[in-house]
């Protein structure tokens, strides 16, 4: 059965180039800047990126994130309350927006 997610197509992500190699390289080149470790260390990052490939829902990134997060020491127990935090996030972000709707139907109501 063909999928339109193929886990072979992240080991080809450099081939994007090919439309624009300009463009390609300076992505490469900030992307492989933005994960050095700095202020939050190389663990930290795997884990943020895995928490936002998450709420994303970017199975290309889930994978990658998920093998990062481990190779920088990260375990079972912190990528999973990384998950937590990113679906308390969304979840949040969804709700709050109930408030727009709150507002609608007083206007209604209230009319």
């Amino acid at each position: 059965m063909d999928s339109y997610y193929k886990p072979e197509h992240l080991a080809r992500f450099a081939s994007i180039g090919e439309g624009n190699q300009r463009l390609a390289d300076k992505f490469f080149e900030w992307y492989s800047e933005v994960f050095k470790p700095g202020a939050l260390s190389a663990r930290e990052k795997a884990l943020i990126a895995l928490a936002v490939a998450q709420t994303v829902q970017c199975p290309y990134c889930i994978d990658a994130y998920s093998k990062e997060s481990l190779t920088q020491g990260a375990d079972l127990e912190q990528m999973t309350e990384a998950l937590h935090v990113a679906a308390a996030i969304r979840g949040g972000a969804s709700l709050v927006h109930g408030v727009q709707m709150l507002e609608h139907v007083h206007r209604q109501v209230m009319a």
